[in-house]
Protein backbone atom coordinates (compact mmCIF):
# COMPACT_ATOMS: atom_id res chain seq x y z
CA UNK A 1 0.00 0.00 0.00
CA UNK A 2 2.89 2.11 0.24
CA UNK A 3 3.35 2.62 -3.51
CA UNK A 4 -0.62 3.51 -3.38
CA UNK A 5 0.22 6.12 -1.16
CA UNK A 6 3.01 7.41 -2.81
CA UNK A 7 1.26 8.08 -6.37
CA UNK A 8 -1.48 10.03 -4.27
CA UNK A 9 1.39 12.37 -2.43
CA UNK A 10 2.48 12.92 -5.95
CA UNK A 11 -0.83 13.80 -7.60
CA UNK A 12 -1.47 15.72 -4.84
CA UNK A 13 1.84 17.71 -5.42
CA UNK A 14 1.36 18.18 -8.63
CA UNK A 15 -1.84 19.82 -8.73
CA UNK A 16 -1.32 21.99 -5.69
CA UNK A 17 0.81 24.12 -8.42
CA UNK A 18 -0.53 23.12 -11.27
CA UNK A 19 0.61 26.07 -13.51
CA UNK A 20 4.18 25.55 -12.89
CA UNK A 21 4.08 21.82 -13.79
CA UNK A 22 1.92 22.91 -16.84
CA UNK A 23 4.92 25.13 -17.83
CA UNK A 24 7.40 22.54 -17.43
CA UNK A 25 5.49 19.56 -19.19
CA UNK A 26 5.24 21.88 -22.21
CA UNK A 27 9.34 22.55 -21.75
CA UNK A 28 9.77 19.01 -21.39
CA UNK A 29 8.05 17.87 -24.19
CA UNK A 30 9.71 20.58 -27.04
CA UNK A 31 12.75 20.31 -25.80
CA UNK A 32 12.72 16.55 -26.55
CA UNK A 33 10.58 17.54 -30.15
CA UNK A 34 12.18 20.42 -31.16
CA UNK A 35 13.88 18.90 -34.08
CA UNK A 36 11.03 16.97 -35.43
CA UNK A 37 9.73 17.79 -39.25
CA UNK A 38 6.60 18.95 -37.76
CA UNK A 39 7.54 21.59 -34.81
CA UNK A 40 10.47 22.73 -37.40
CA UNK A 41 8.55 24.45 -39.66
CA UNK A 42 6.59 26.84 -37.13
CA UNK A 43 10.07 28.76 -36.40
CA UNK A 44 10.26 28.03 -32.61
CA UNK A 45 13.91 28.72 -32.92
CA UNK A 46 15.00 26.62 -29.67
CA UNK A 47 12.24 28.85 -27.81
CA UNK A 48 9.75 26.44 -25.16
CA UNK A 49 7.74 29.57 -23.56
CA UNK A 50 4.08 28.70 -23.45
CA UNK A 51 3.78 32.15 -25.59
CA UNK A 52 5.59 31.35 -28.55
CA UNK A 53 4.59 27.67 -28.48
CA UNK A 54 0.84 29.14 -28.92
CA UNK A 55 1.45 32.09 -30.90
CA UNK A 56 3.59 30.04 -33.65
CA UNK A 57 2.14 26.55 -33.56
CA UNK A 58 -1.39 26.30 -35.15
CA UNK A 59 -4.42 24.34 -33.08
CA UNK A 60 -4.86 21.42 -35.14
CA UNK A 61 -7.16 18.46 -35.97
CA UNK A 62 -6.70 14.66 -36.40
CA UNK A 63 -6.97 15.52 -40.52
CA UNK A 64 -3.88 18.08 -39.89
CA UNK A 65 -2.09 15.33 -38.86
CA UNK A 66 -3.12 12.05 -40.73
CA UNK A 67 -0.71 12.50 -43.69
CA UNK A 68 1.97 12.35 -40.72
CA UNK A 69 0.97 9.16 -39.06
CA UNK A 70 0.12 7.82 -42.65
CA UNK A 71 3.86 7.94 -43.60
CA UNK A 72 4.64 6.53 -39.79
CA UNK A 73 2.27 3.50 -40.48
CA UNK A 74 3.95 3.00 -43.88
CA UNK A 75 7.64 2.71 -42.09
CA UNK A 76 9.16 5.96 -41.82
CA UNK A 77 11.44 5.86 -38.78
CA UNK A 78 12.65 9.78 -39.63
CA UNK A 79 11.88 11.99 -36.69
CA UNK A 80 8.08 13.55 -38.16
CA UNK A 81 5.94 14.26 -35.18
CA UNK A 82 8.41 12.81 -32.36
CA UNK A 83 12.01 13.05 -31.70
CA UNK A 84 11.88 9.27 -30.09
CA UNK A 85 10.67 6.29 -32.04
CA UNK A 86 6.46 5.18 -32.14
CA UNK A 87 6.22 1.68 -30.74
CA UNK A 88 2.71 1.79 -31.68
CA UNK A 89 -0.18 3.08 -33.09
CA UNK A 90 -3.81 3.31 -31.36
CA UNK A 91 -7.05 2.82 -32.79
CA UNK A 92 -9.37 5.64 -31.35
CA UNK A 93 -12.53 4.81 -29.98
CA UNK A 94 -14.49 7.32 -32.49
CA UNK A 95 -16.83 5.12 -34.44
CA UNK A 96 -19.48 7.59 -35.79
CA UNK A 97 -18.40 7.94 -39.46
CA UNK A 98 -17.25 3.95 -39.16
CA UNK A 99 -13.36 4.54 -39.45
CA UNK A 100 -11.31 4.71 -35.92
CA UNK A 101 -8.95 6.91 -36.28
CA UNK A 102 -4.76 5.98 -36.24
CA UNK A 103 -2.93 7.45 -32.86
CA UNK A 104 0.59 7.71 -32.40
CA UNK A 105 1.95 5.65 -29.59
CA UNK A 106 5.35 5.51 -27.46
CA UNK A 107 6.94 4.64 -24.20
CA UNK A 108 6.73 7.58 -22.92
CA UNK A 109 2.84 8.19 -23.51
CA UNK A 110 2.37 4.54 -22.09
CA UNK A 111 4.08 5.57 -18.46
CA UNK A 112 1.65 8.52 -18.27
CA UNK A 113 -1.39 6.53 -18.60
CA UNK A 114 -0.14 3.54 -16.54
CA UNK A 115 0.90 5.80 -13.92
CA UNK A 116 -2.43 7.75 -14.22
CA UNK A 117 -4.51 4.58 -13.87
CA UNK A 118 -2.90 3.35 -11.13
CA UNK A 119 -3.08 6.97 -9.51
CA UNK A 120 -7.00 7.25 -9.93
CA UNK A 121 -7.48 2.93 -8.23
CA UNK A 122 -5.36 4.29 -5.45
CA UNK A 123 -7.49 7.36 -4.70
CA UNK A 124 -10.42 4.91 -4.94
CA UNK A 125 -8.46 2.01 -2.43
CA UNK A 126 -7.85 4.48 0.18
CA UNK A 127 -10.92 5.87 0.32
CA UNK A 128 -13.16 2.73 0.13
CA UNK A 129 -10.48 1.34 3.08
CA UNK A 130 -9.40 -1.72 0.39
CA UNK A 131 -6.36 -3.03 1.63
CA UNK A 132 -5.87 -6.71 0.57
CA UNK A 133 -8.32 -9.51 -1.91
CA UNK A 134 -9.42 -9.82 -4.53
CA UNK A 135 -10.60 -7.56 -7.88
CA UNK A 136 -13.13 -8.79 -10.37
CA UNK A 137 -11.93 -7.26 -13.49
CA UNK A 138 -13.49 -7.42 -17.18
CA UNK A 139 -10.34 -7.04 -18.92
CA UNK A 140 -10.55 -7.82 -22.80
CA UNK A 141 -6.86 -7.28 -24.53
CA UNK A 142 -7.15 -7.33 -28.46
CA UNK A 143 -5.42 -9.64 -30.54
CA UNK A 144 -3.04 -6.78 -32.61
CA UNK A 145 -2.19 -6.22 -36.00
CA UNK A 146 0.85 -4.55 -37.96
CA UNK A 147 0.71 -1.66 -40.04
CA UNK A 148 2.21 -1.47 -43.40
CA UNK A 149 5.93 0.10 -41.62
CA UNK A 150 5.79 -2.92 -39.05
CA UNK A 151 4.22 -1.06 -36.48
CA UNK A 152 1.61 -2.93 -33.89
CA UNK A 153 -1.66 -1.48 -34.45
CA UNK A 154 -4.83 -1.75 -31.52
CA UNK A 155 -6.08 -0.10 -28.42
CA UNK A 156 -4.15 1.86 -26.37
CA UNK A 157 -5.07 -0.73 -23.50
CA UNK A 158 -3.71 -3.52 -25.54
CA UNK A 159 -0.48 -1.40 -25.97
CA UNK A 160 0.27 -0.76 -22.39
CA UNK A 161 -0.85 -4.59 -21.31
CA UNK A 162 1.83 -5.85 -23.76
CA UNK A 163 4.29 -4.00 -22.47
CA UNK A 164 3.94 -4.40 -18.84
CA UNK A 165 6.18 -7.27 -17.21
CA UNK A 166 5.37 -10.99 -17.98
CA UNK A 167 3.02 -12.57 -15.82
CA UNK A 168 1.72 -10.06 -14.33
CA UNK A 169 -1.45 -7.65 -15.27
CA UNK A 170 -2.33 -4.17 -15.80
CA UNK A 171 -1.71 -2.71 -12.42
CA UNK A 172 -0.45 -5.83 -10.74
CA UNK A 173 2.63 -4.19 -9.65
CA UNK A 174 1.36 -0.70 -8.14
CA UNK A 175 -1.71 -2.75 -6.18
CA UNK A 176 -0.25 -4.72 -3.72
CA UNK A 177 -1.87 -7.48 -2.15
CA UNK A 178 -5.25 -6.69 -4.44
CA UNK A 179 -4.77 -9.43 -6.81
CA UNK A 180 -7.01 -10.01 -10.24
CA UNK A 181 -9.19 -13.25 -10.00
CA UNK A 182 -8.80 -14.30 -14.06
CA UNK A 183 -5.55 -15.64 -14.97
CA UNK A 184 -3.92 -13.07 -17.47
CA UNK A 185 -4.32 -15.50 -20.67
CA UNK A 186 -8.63 -15.06 -19.74
CA UNK A 187 -8.11 -10.94 -20.98
CA UNK A 188 -6.21 -11.93 -23.63
CA UNK A 189 -8.93 -14.54 -25.29
CA UNK A 190 -9.89 -14.31 -28.76
CA UNK A 191 -13.64 -14.57 -28.29
CA UNK A 192 -15.14 -11.99 -26.15
CA UNK A 193 -18.04 -14.34 -24.41
CA UNK A 194 -15.54 -17.20 -23.75
CA UNK A 195 -13.13 -14.76 -21.96
CA UNK A 196 -16.87 -13.28 -20.05
CA UNK A 197 -17.48 -16.72 -19.04
CA UNK A 198 -14.34 -17.53 -17.68
CA UNK A 199 -13.89 -13.89 -15.81
CA UNK A 200 -17.96 -14.65 -14.19
CA UNK A 201 -16.18 -18.47 -13.39
CA UNK A 202 -13.07 -16.76 -11.74
CA UNK A 203 -14.85 -14.12 -9.83
CA UNK A 204 -17.27 -16.60 -8.41
CA UNK A 205 -14.55 -19.17 -7.63
CA UNK A 206 -13.02 -15.92 -5.30
CA UNK A 207 -16.65 -14.67 -4.36
CA UNK A 208 -15.73 -13.73 -0.86
CA UNK A 209 -12.44 -12.27 -1.34
CA UNK A 210 -13.70 -9.65 -4.13
CA UNK A 211 -12.99 -5.94 -3.06
CA UNK A 212 -14.60 -3.97 -6.23
CA UNK A 213 -15.30 -5.08 -9.91
CA UNK A 214 -13.99 -3.23 -13.12
CA UNK A 215 -14.47 -2.36 -16.64
CA UNK A 216 -13.26 0.08 -18.90
CA UNK A 217 -16.79 1.11 -19.65
CA UNK A 218 -20.34 1.54 -17.89
CA UNK A 219 -21.69 -0.44 -21.00
CA UNK A 220 -19.53 -3.42 -20.93
CA UNK A 221 -20.30 -4.25 -17.33
CA UNK A 222 -24.18 -3.64 -18.41
CA UNK A 223 -23.39 -6.03 -21.08
CA UNK A 224 -21.34 -8.66 -19.65
CA UNK A 225 -23.99 -8.68 -16.96
CA UNK A 226 -26.59 -9.72 -19.53
CA UNK A 227 -24.60 -12.60 -20.50
CA UNK A 228 -24.09 -13.52 -17.12
CA UNK A 229 -28.26 -13.83 -16.94
CA UNK A 230 -28.09 -16.33 -19.21
CA UNK A 231 -25.03 -18.73 -17.96
CA UNK A 232 -25.27 -18.63 -14.55
CA UNK A 233 -26.57 -22.01 -14.35
CA UNK A 234 -23.76 -23.62 -16.68
CA UNK A 235 -21.37 -21.85 -13.87
CA UNK A 236 -22.78 -23.15 -11.45
CA UNK A 237 -22.52 -26.55 -12.92
CA UNK A 238 -19.03 -25.94 -13.59
CA UNK A 239 -17.81 -24.78 -10.17
CA UNK A 240 -19.48 -27.79 -8.64
CA UNK A 241 -17.34 -30.19 -10.81
CA UNK A 242 -14.71 -27.83 -10.81
CA UNK A 243 -13.96 -27.89 -14.13
CA UNK A 244 -14.66 -26.23 -17.73
CA UNK A 245 -17.47 -27.49 -19.71
CA UNK A 246 -18.19 -27.01 -23.68
CA UNK A 247 -18.14 -23.12 -23.39
CA UNK A 248 -14.32 -22.78 -23.67
CA UNK A 249 -12.98 -24.19 -26.43
CA UNK A 250 -9.49 -22.09 -26.29
CA UNK A 251 -6.89 -24.52 -25.39
CA UNK A 252 -4.54 -21.53 -23.07
CA UNK A 253 -7.42 -20.70 -21.51
CA UNK A 254 -9.03 -24.65 -20.55
CA UNK A 255 -5.28 -24.64 -19.41
CA UNK A 256 -4.91 -21.59 -17.14
CA UNK A 257 -8.67 -22.02 -15.66
CA UNK A 258 -7.98 -25.98 -14.94
CA UNK A 259 -4.79 -25.11 -12.65
CA UNK A 260 -7.10 -22.65 -10.83
CA UNK A 261 -10.32 -24.59 -10.15
CA UNK A 262 -11.17 -27.19 -7.76
CA UNK A 263 -14.49 -28.84 -6.83
CA UNK A 264 -16.71 -26.76 -5.08
CA UNK A 265 -20.60 -28.29 -4.66
CA UNK A 266 -21.47 -25.97 -1.58
CA UNK A 267 -20.32 -22.96 -3.20
CA UNK A 268 -22.21 -23.79 -6.35
CA UNK A 269 -25.24 -25.01 -4.58
CA UNK A 270 -25.23 -21.40 -2.35
CA UNK A 271 -24.72 -19.68 -5.89
CA UNK A 272 -27.54 -21.45 -7.39
CA UNK A 273 -29.97 -20.61 -4.70
CA UNK A 274 -29.25 -16.84 -4.55
CA UNK A 275 -29.34 -16.56 -8.49
CA UNK A 276 -33.17 -18.34 -8.29
CA UNK A 277 -33.98 -15.74 -6.09
CA UNK A 278 -32.38 -13.16 -8.28
CA UNK A 279 -33.80 -14.07 -11.35
CA UNK A 280 -37.26 -13.74 -9.34
CA UNK A 281 -36.32 -9.84 -9.00
CA UNK A 282 -35.01 -9.37 -12.28
CA UNK A 283 -31.54 -9.68 -11.29
CA UNK A 284 -31.89 -6.90 -8.73
CA UNK A 285 -28.60 -6.28 -6.75
CA UNK A 286 -27.01 -9.51 -8.25
CA UNK A 287 -23.64 -7.90 -7.87
CA UNK A 288 -23.72 -7.50 -3.42
CA UNK A 289 -25.47 -10.50 -3.62
CA UNK A 290 -22.62 -13.00 -5.14
CA UNK A 291 -20.02 -10.72 -4.05
CA UNK A 292 -20.81 -9.27 -0.26
CA UNK A 293 -17.49 -8.15 0.31
CA UNK A 294 -17.36 -5.78 -2.77
CA UNK A 295 -17.09 -1.99 -1.90
CA UNK A 296 -17.54 -0.47 -5.43
CA UNK A 297 -18.03 -1.06 -8.83
CA UNK A 298 -15.84 1.16 -11.14
CA UNK A 299 -16.10 1.94 -15.15
CA UNK A 300 -16.29 4.98 -16.78
CA UNK A 301 -19.91 6.35 -16.31
CA UNK A 302 -20.01 9.67 -17.72
CA UNK A 303 -20.59 10.75 -21.29
CA UNK A 304 -21.88 8.14 -23.90
CA UNK A 305 -22.52 5.77 -20.87
CA UNK A 306 -25.28 7.71 -18.89
CA UNK A 307 -27.70 5.73 -20.78
CA UNK A 308 -26.46 2.48 -18.84
CA UNK A 309 -26.05 3.69 -15.59
CA UNK A 310 -29.46 2.89 -14.42
CA UNK A 311 -28.94 -0.32 -15.33
CA UNK A 312 -25.80 -1.00 -13.88
CA UNK A 313 -27.12 0.72 -10.87
CA UNK A 314 -30.18 -2.34 -10.92
CA UNK A 315 -27.62 -4.69 -10.75
CA UNK A 316 -25.45 -2.82 -8.18
CA UNK A 317 -28.61 -2.49 -5.91
CA UNK A 318 -29.11 -0.06 -3.47
CA UNK A 319 -26.12 -0.52 -1.06
CA UNK A 320 -23.29 -0.34 -3.58
CA UNK A 321 -21.01 2.76 -5.32
CA UNK A 322 -20.27 3.65 -8.65
CA UNK A 323 -17.51 5.05 -9.19
CA UNK A 324 -16.59 6.71 -12.36
CA UNK A 325 -12.73 6.53 -12.12
CA UNK A 326 -10.94 8.56 -15.19
CA UNK A 327 -11.07 10.74 -17.87
CA UNK A 328 -9.56 9.17 -20.71
CA UNK A 329 -8.60 9.73 -24.46
CA UNK A 330 -6.17 7.18 -27.06
CA UNK A 331 -4.50 10.64 -27.43
CA UNK A 332 -3.57 10.43 -23.39
CA UNK A 333 -4.84 10.89 -20.04
CA UNK A 334 -7.08 13.80 -19.13
CA UNK A 335 -7.99 13.49 -15.66
CA UNK A 336 -8.73 11.24 -12.80
CA UNK A 337 -11.64 11.20 -10.10
CA UNK A 338 -10.17 12.14 -7.03
CA UNK A 339 -13.31 11.84 -4.81
CA UNK A 340 -14.50 8.80 -5.63
CA UNK A 341 -17.67 8.63 -3.33
CA UNK A 342 -19.16 11.42 -5.63
CA UNK A 343 -22.43 10.93 -7.34
CA UNK A 344 -22.22 9.87 -10.89
CA UNK A 345 -24.73 12.71 -12.11
CA UNK A 346 -21.99 15.11 -10.22
CA UNK A 347 -18.72 13.50 -10.95
CA UNK A 348 -15.52 15.47 -12.37
CA UNK A 349 -12.06 14.38 -13.64
CA UNK A 350 -8.99 16.63 -11.58
CA UNK A 351 -7.11 17.20 -15.38
CA UNK A 352 -3.35 15.73 -14.34
CA UNK A 353 -1.09 18.61 -14.97
CA UNK A 354 1.82 16.43 -16.17
CA UNK A 355 0.19 14.58 -18.17
CA UNK A 356 0.35 16.64 -21.11
CA UNK A 357 0.27 20.50 -22.39
CA UNK A 358 -3.51 21.32 -21.98
CA UNK A 359 -5.51 24.52 -23.44
CA UNK A 360 -9.09 24.81 -23.41
CA UNK A 361 -11.11 26.90 -26.45
CA UNK A 362 -14.50 28.53 -24.67
CA UNK A 363 -17.36 27.88 -26.12
CA UNK A 364 -20.26 30.51 -25.86
CA UNK A 365 -23.44 29.37 -27.24
CA UNK A 366 -25.47 32.11 -29.15
CA UNK A 367 -27.79 29.69 -31.24
CA UNK A 368 -24.68 28.44 -32.39
CA UNK A 369 -21.42 27.53 -30.61
CA UNK A 370 -19.24 30.15 -30.91
CA UNK A 371 -15.24 30.13 -30.13
CA UNK A 372 -12.62 32.31 -28.63
CA UNK A 373 -9.30 32.15 -28.36
CA UNK A 374 -7.73 28.79 -26.04
CA UNK A 375 -7.22 29.52 -22.73
CA UNK A 376 -4.27 28.32 -20.19
CA UNK A 377 -5.07 25.33 -17.64
CA UNK A 378 -5.01 27.10 -14.71
CA UNK A 379 -6.87 30.33 -16.83
CA UNK A 380 -10.19 28.65 -17.19
CA UNK A 381 -13.67 29.66 -15.01
CA UNK A 382 -15.98 27.46 -13.30
CA UNK A 383 -19.22 27.15 -14.93
CA UNK A 384 -17.61 28.01 -18.51
CA UNK A 385 -17.98 25.22 -21.65
CA UNK A 386 -15.10 24.26 -23.16
CA UNK A 387 -13.13 22.14 -26.30
CA UNK A 388 -9.74 20.78 -24.74
CA UNK A 389 -6.46 20.85 -26.86
CA UNK A 390 -4.03 18.56 -25.73
CA UNK A 391 -0.16 18.66 -26.48
CA UNK A 392 0.85 15.12 -25.63
CA UNK A 393 4.72 13.25 -25.69
CA UNK A 394 3.61 11.12 -28.53
CA UNK A 395 4.24 13.74 -31.24
CA UNK A 396 0.24 15.63 -31.05
CA UNK A 397 0.66 19.62 -30.61
CA UNK A 398 -1.90 21.45 -29.90
CA UNK A 399 -4.51 18.65 -30.95
CA UNK A 400 -8.12 19.63 -30.92
CA UNK A 401 -9.53 16.49 -28.85
CA UNK A 402 -13.10 17.12 -30.01
CA UNK A 403 -14.57 16.47 -26.31
CA UNK A 404 -16.70 19.43 -25.01
CA UNK A 405 -16.02 20.03 -21.32
CA UNK A 406 -17.57 21.85 -18.24
CA UNK A 407 -15.63 23.32 -15.54
CA UNK A 408 -17.44 22.46 -12.15
CA UNK A 409 -14.66 23.42 -9.98
CA UNK A 410 -10.91 22.98 -9.08
CA UNK A 411 -8.91 20.17 -7.20
CA UNK A 412 -6.16 22.30 -5.39
CA UNK A 413 -4.86 24.29 -8.12
CA UNK A 414 -6.32 22.34 -11.22
CA UNK A 415 -9.47 22.23 -12.90
CA UNK A 416 -12.27 19.37 -12.30
CA UNK A 417 -14.09 18.82 -15.70
CA UNK A 418 -17.36 17.26 -16.17
CA UNK A 419 -17.57 15.79 -19.82
CA UNK A 420 -20.20 17.08 -21.59
CA UNK A 421 -20.35 15.43 -25.44
CA UNK A 422 -18.22 15.10 -28.23
CA UNK A 423 -18.27 18.34 -30.25
CA UNK A 424 -18.83 16.75 -33.60
CA UNK A 425 -21.60 14.42 -32.89
CA UNK A 426 -24.51 15.69 -34.24
CA UNK A 427 -27.94 15.53 -35.98
CA UNK A 428 -28.48 17.75 -38.39
CA UNK A 429 -31.09 18.48 -41.67
CA UNK A 430 -30.87 22.10 -41.83
CA UNK A 431 -29.75 24.78 -39.82
CA UNK A 432 -30.32 23.33 -35.93
CA UNK A 433 -27.41 21.42 -34.32
CA UNK A 434 -28.89 18.82 -32.10
CA UNK A 435 -25.56 17.17 -29.97
CA UNK A 436 -25.48 14.18 -28.47
CA UNK A 437 -26.50 15.70 -24.91
CA UNK A 438 -29.82 16.48 -26.52
CA UNK A 439 -29.97 12.98 -27.65
CA UNK A 440 -29.79 11.59 -24.19
CA UNK A 441 -31.61 14.20 -22.82
CA UNK A 442 -34.93 12.75 -25.38
CA UNK A 443 -33.69 9.46 -24.56
CA UNK A 444 -34.31 9.47 -20.87
CA UNK A 445 -37.63 11.31 -20.89
CA UNK A 446 -39.33 8.97 -23.74
CA UNK A 447 -37.51 5.82 -21.85
CA UNK A 448 -39.56 7.02 -18.85
CA UNK A 449 -42.69 6.40 -20.51
CA UNK A 450 -41.36 2.96 -21.47
CA UNK A 451 -40.77 2.34 -18.13
CA UNK A 452 -43.82 3.47 -16.41
CA UNK A 453 -46.58 1.53 -18.87
CA UNK A 454 -44.92 -1.80 -20.01
CA UNK A 455 -41.52 -1.97 -17.98
CA UNK A 456 -39.64 -2.05 -20.93
CA UNK A 457 -36.14 -2.17 -20.46
CA UNK A 458 -33.99 -0.66 -23.81
CA UNK A 459 -30.80 -1.74 -24.18
CA UNK A 460 -29.55 0.23 -26.53
CA UNK A 461 -30.63 3.37 -28.81
CA UNK A 462 -28.72 5.47 -31.96
CA UNK A 463 -29.65 7.86 -34.55
CA UNK A 464 -28.77 9.15 -37.86
CA UNK A 465 -30.72 11.86 -40.35
CA UNK A 466 -32.05 10.67 -42.94
CA UNK A 467 -31.73 12.94 -45.55
CA UNK A 468 -33.48 10.78 -48.37
CA UNK A 469 -37.06 11.81 -47.23
CA UNK A 470 -37.56 15.05 -48.72
CA UNK A 471 -37.74 16.97 -45.89
CA UNK A 472 -35.16 15.17 -44.15
CA UNK A 473 -35.77 13.57 -40.21
CA UNK A 474 -34.23 11.94 -37.80
CA UNK A 475 -34.35 8.41 -37.12
CA UNK A 476 -33.85 6.87 -33.49
CA UNK A 477 -33.13 3.18 -33.20
CA UNK A 478 -34.33 1.31 -30.23
CA UNK A 479 -33.23 -2.23 -29.05
CA UNK A 480 -35.93 -3.32 -26.24
CA UNK A 481 -36.21 -6.07 -24.17
CA UNK A 482 -39.52 -7.34 -24.65
CA UNK A 483 -41.58 -9.85 -26.40
CA UNK A 484 -44.39 -7.68 -27.30
CA UNK A 485 -44.65 -3.95 -28.55
CA UNK A 486 -47.46 -2.02 -27.49
CA UNK A 487 -48.15 0.58 -30.50
CA UNK A 488 -49.90 2.76 -28.41
CA UNK A 489 -46.77 3.31 -26.20
CA UNK A 490 -44.66 3.46 -29.08
CA UNK A 491 -46.84 6.47 -30.31
CA UNK A 492 -46.37 8.04 -26.95
CA UNK A 493 -42.06 7.24 -26.93
CA UNK A 494 -42.17 8.42 -30.84
CA UNK A 495 -43.82 12.18 -29.94
CA UNK A 496 -42.05 12.10 -26.28
CA UNK A 497 -39.02 12.38 -28.80
CA UNK A 498 -39.30 14.67 -31.34
CA UNK A 499 -40.91 16.76 -28.76
CA UNK A 500 -37.92 16.74 -26.52
CA UNK A 501 -35.37 18.60 -29.17
CA UNK A 502 -35.88 22.23 -27.89
CA UNK A 503 -33.70 23.27 -30.19
CA UNK A 504 -35.33 26.60 -31.38
CA UNK A 505 -33.96 26.10 -35.08
CA UNK A 506 -35.74 22.44 -34.75
CA UNK A 507 -38.70 23.58 -33.19
CA UNK A 508 -39.44 25.68 -35.77
CA UNK A 509 -38.04 23.90 -38.50
CA UNK A 510 -40.65 21.09 -37.72
CA UNK A 511 -43.37 23.49 -37.69
CA UNK A 512 -42.88 24.99 -40.99
CA UNK A 513 -41.87 21.74 -42.18
CA UNK A 514 -38.25 21.89 -43.23
CA UNK A 515 -37.64 18.88 -41.08
CA UNK A 516 -39.73 15.88 -41.66
CA UNK A 517 -41.66 13.70 -38.48
CA UNK A 518 -39.23 12.05 -36.31
CA UNK A 519 -39.50 8.28 -37.18
CA UNK A 520 -38.81 5.72 -34.12
CA UNK A 521 -37.52 2.40 -35.56
CA UNK A 522 -37.39 -0.91 -33.04
CA UNK A 523 -34.98 -3.60 -33.78
CA UNK A 524 -34.61 -7.17 -33.09
CA UNK A 525 -32.62 -8.68 -30.04
CA UNK A 526 -29.01 -8.94 -30.81
CA UNK A 527 -28.48 -5.89 -33.49
CA UNK A 528 -26.42 -3.71 -31.71
CA UNK A 529 -24.30 -7.14 -30.89
CA UNK A 530 -23.94 -7.29 -34.99
CA UNK A 531 -22.24 -3.86 -34.84
CA UNK A 532 -20.32 -4.48 -32.07
CA UNK A 533 -19.08 -7.26 -34.17
CA UNK A 534 -18.77 -4.77 -37.33
CA UNK A 535 -16.51 -2.87 -35.35
CA UNK A 536 -14.52 -5.19 -34.80
CA UNK A 537 -14.03 -6.57 -38.30
CA UNK A 538 -12.46 -2.98 -38.04
CA UNK A 539 -10.12 -3.63 -35.57
CA UNK A 540 -12.22 -2.22 -32.27
CA UNK A 541 -12.74 -4.38 -29.19
CA UNK A 542 -14.90 -4.86 -26.43
CA UNK A 543 -12.73 -3.07 -24.23
CA UNK A 544 -12.71 0.39 -25.81
CA UNK A 545 -15.92 0.08 -27.90
CA UNK A 546 -18.54 2.99 -27.30
CA UNK A 547 -21.73 2.53 -29.30
CA UNK A 548 -21.77 5.71 -31.53
CA UNK A 549 -24.93 7.65 -30.88
CA UNK A 550 -24.80 9.58 -34.16
CA UNK A 551 -24.57 7.28 -37.75
CA UNK A 552 -23.38 9.00 -40.65
CA UNK A 553 -25.01 8.50 -43.80
CA UNK A 554 -21.71 7.57 -45.02
CA UNK A 555 -21.39 4.75 -42.91
CA UNK A 556 -23.67 2.80 -45.06
CA UNK A 557 -22.72 -0.80 -43.25
CA UNK A 558 -24.05 0.06 -40.08
CA UNK A 559 -27.20 1.71 -41.36
CA UNK A 560 -27.67 -1.33 -43.35
CA UNK A 561 -27.26 -3.92 -40.14
CA UNK A 562 -29.70 -1.97 -38.35
CA UNK A 563 -32.70 -1.62 -41.62
CA UNK A 564 -32.36 -4.93 -41.91
CA UNK A 565 -33.18 -5.90 -38.36
CA UNK A 566 -36.36 -3.15 -37.61
CA UNK A 567 -39.51 -5.42 -36.23
CA UNK A 568 -41.48 -2.04 -35.70
CA UNK A 569 -41.96 1.69 -36.71
CA UNK A 570 -43.74 4.48 -36.57
CA UNK A 571 -43.53 8.60 -36.91
CA UNK A 572 -44.43 11.18 -34.83
CA UNK A 573 -47.63 13.07 -34.66
CA UNK A 574 -46.22 15.75 -32.25
CA UNK A 575 -46.91 18.57 -34.69
CA UNK A 576 -49.56 17.33 -36.69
Amino acid sequence: MEELLALVEDFEAETEDAERVQRETLEKILEENEGTEYLKRFGLNGRRDEETFRTCVPLASHQDFLPHVQRIADGDASPILAAKTFTALSWSSGTTGGKPKLIPFNDALSRSMTQQFSTCLAYTLREFSVKEGMSLRFLYIASRHRAKGGLNVGPATSHIFHQLQSGKSIDQEKTGKIQPCSPKVVAMASDYQQASYCHFLCGLFYSDQVQFLQASFCHLLVQTFRIFESIWEELCADLRQGRLGERVSDPFVRASISELLKPSPELADEIYRKCKVLQSKNWFGLIPELWPQAKFVSAILTGSMEPYVGKLRHYAGDRLALVSWVYAASEGMIGINARPRTSVESVAYAVGPGNGYFEFIPLKRRGLYEESEPVRLTDVRIGEIYEVVITNFAGLYRYRLGDVVKVSGFYNSTPELQFMRRKNVVLNIRTEKTTETDLQLAMERASKLFLMEDEVDIMDFTSYGDLSTDPGHYVIFWEVISDMLDKEMLQKCCNCLDHSFADVAYVNHRKNRFIGALELRIVARGTFGKIFEHYQSLGSTIYQFKTPRCIANSNTAVLKILDDNVIASCFSTAYG
